[in-house]
């Protein structure tokens, strides 16, 4: 029998069954469970090979080649596995220090900082804006001598460093740079990422501090520095995930951040670069919700599409171009404060996603996020259940092991033939940043969010202990994390030990440098670099930024 024939005669046999079992039956409410009602992707009572319009070698091919449906290497975790990379930060520079020897010696492979929102900011932590927020969701970053702190007895040739920093990043950047010159480490052999996507700042999380051009100029210096002396470095991490934090649904997630994908694309060729020297380097970091079957597919189809992107709208001629590389973090909006033990159980699938999805790296949160920062016990179990995944389930023997399964294939599809609908939108639009100042990614979160909130309240959708299955009483979970409000006070007065031990005249002419360069279309790399090795601090180089540059205000969308 031919395949067309076939599939006639699957889809017959299927009506038949259809008509068997379902005809004239209401639908069960516990059929909707799991639906993806937060997606605009429909699932299906069941997928079979009919539902199937695929052409093996084009839309799925082989690990490791184009389009990469099936992952980007060819032995994924047959032959590595993915990074372990846990997310700390917290207090000062010595406390945050002391968790990153800890997590490395119970088996972490690379290092995640979480900066505090003062930091993010741009502004030190002896600013009147700052009380009360040093330390608290991440570590103080002030000057050097707080990254020399964080990084003490670390070696930064042997470990691999992510920051999520966004508008103050290629600052953040330079710091890391110079700790690693004194340790005597040549740039070319650090590896990491700084994330240095400002767009979805603008649409989903808010810690931008200057206006989108002078913010895309700075990342494109980034770009054009770390290509010619940073070659393992990843230079930006495009980020769904604050995006789906927000409040997205699986399709925006992807659509939105590919669309900031391409507008990064975009200004790194306006100002001269080639692509294929700095595209090889960007990477993405994506969320790892709840609806597993979905979170799988997409992996698949984001990668699918970014490839295509690449190849044809771009034309890059580098494999490694093509390659969508990310990292994923599991999803910390779906933790409860209410049983929130239950969170290791939403962990555990959503960073299984992740895997048969082939992230390259992976974040898992602690059960105890939705009441504090992680304890130690907490960030060890969250990567214990990494290592689980890694060494216990089998998962990793073969690459793509949902590869072929009717739903999981359908879904990619269905998924990727959304994304492109929002590409088209927002090409319309003007492109991101266009469609940014316009709200409509805002708006198009603001309303997946209340859908889902909706669905929430009427029970359409089920959180566990939040509107079901919830206990009458709960006593507060022992041991949280609390940061000792005597955190500023210190962090304040290590700022102020710089300010006294550092040259003064070098500080301030460094400072004025700087400002010359950002009036003119300089490379702003080097000045920062000069700044940093002074101990100019993060406030002093932000300000003079915010001078030249002005600071964004955004408007309302609602």
């Amino acid at each position: 029998m031919d395949k067309d024939k076939e599939l006639e005669k699957i889809a017959q046999e299927k009506g038949l069954w259809e008509n068997k079992h379902f005809s004239g039956k209401p639908s069960k409410s516990s059929e909707k469970q799991g639906e993806g009602v937060d997606s605009e992707v429909e699932f299906q009572r069941l997928y079979t090979p009919d539902n199937l319009n695929l052409d093996y070698l084009s839309d799925l091919s082989f690990p490791g080649e184009f389009p990469f449906t099936r992952g980007v290497q060819p032995d994924m975790y047959r032959g590595r596995f993915w990074t372990m990379r846990q997310y700390a930060g917290f207090g000062t520079a010595q406390e945050t220090n002391s968790r990153f020897i800890y997590l490395l010696k119970q088996g972490q492979t690379g290092l995640s900082i979480a900066f505090d929102l003062v930091t993010q900011i741009g502004y030190n932590s002896d600013d009147p804006l700052a009380l009360g927020e040093v330390g608290k969701v991440g570590v103080a970053i002030d000057s050097l001598a707080d990254m020399e702190a964080l990084f003490k007895d670390i070696p930064l040739d042997k470990v691999s460093t992510s920051m999520t920093i966004n508008a103050p990043a290629a600052i953040l950047l330079a710091m890391y740079i110079v700790v690693a010159e004194k340790q005597g480490v040549d740039p070319s052999k650090l590896s990491g990422t700084i994330q240095n996507d400002i767009l979805k700042e603008y649409m989903a999380r808010g810690t931008y501090i200057f206006p989108p051009v002078p913010s895309m100029r700075l990342i494109t210096d980034t770009f054009k520095y770390c290509a010619e002396n940073l070659p393992n470095w990843n230079t930006i991490s495009i980020s769904g995930y604050h995006i789906r934090e927000a409040g997205s649904n699986a399709v925006q997630e992807v659509a939105f951040t590919l669309a900031d994908g391409i507008a990064y694309v975009q200004a790194a060729l306006d100002v001269g670069l080639e692509i294929d020297k700095f595209a090889p380097r960007l990477s993405f970091f994506f969320n790892a919700h709840s609806n597993f079957l979905e979170e799988v597919a997409k992996f698949r189809a984001a990668r699918r599409v970014w490839a295509k992107i690449m190849k044809d709208r771009f034309k890059a001629k580098n494999p490694k171009s093509l390659m969508m590389r990310f990292h994923t973090q599991t999803a910390g909006c779906t933790l409860t404060a209410q049983q929130p033990e239950v969170n290791i159980m939403r962990v555990a699938f959503q960073a299984l996603s992740a895997v048969l999805g082939g992230t390259q790296s992976l974040h898992t949160n602690a059960w105890d996020e939705a009441l504090a920062l992680p304890s130690q016990e907490s960030a060890l179990l969250a990567l214990r259940t990494q290592q689980t995944i890694a060494y216990e389930t089998g998962v990793t023997g073969t690459v793509d092991p949902l590869g072929g399964s009717y739903a999981i294939e359908k879904l990619t599809e269905d998924l990727e033939q959304a994304v492109w609908a929002y590409l088209e939108k927002i090409d319309e639009l003007g492109g991101a940043v266009r469609a940014i100042e316009l709200g409509f990614q805002q708006k198009e979160i603001q309303t997946s969010a209340y859908r889902y909130q909706m669905d929430i309240e009427n029970q359409t959708r089920v959180i566990v202990g939040i509107n079901k299955f919830q206990k009458t009483q709960e006593d507060p979970p022992k041991g949280l994390l609390k940061i000792n409000p005597k955190v500023e006070q210190e962090q304040k007065q290590k700022l102020a030990a710089v300010y006294r031990k550092r040259n003064q005249a070098e500080v301030e002419t460094g400072l004025l440098r700087l400002e010359k360069a950002a009036e003119s279309t300089e490379n702003l790399m080097p000045y920062l670099l000069d700044c940093v090795r002074n101990y100019t601090t993060l406030g002093e180089i932000c300000d003079v930024l915010r001078k030249v540059f002005g600071e964004y205000r955004q408007e309302n969308t609602f």
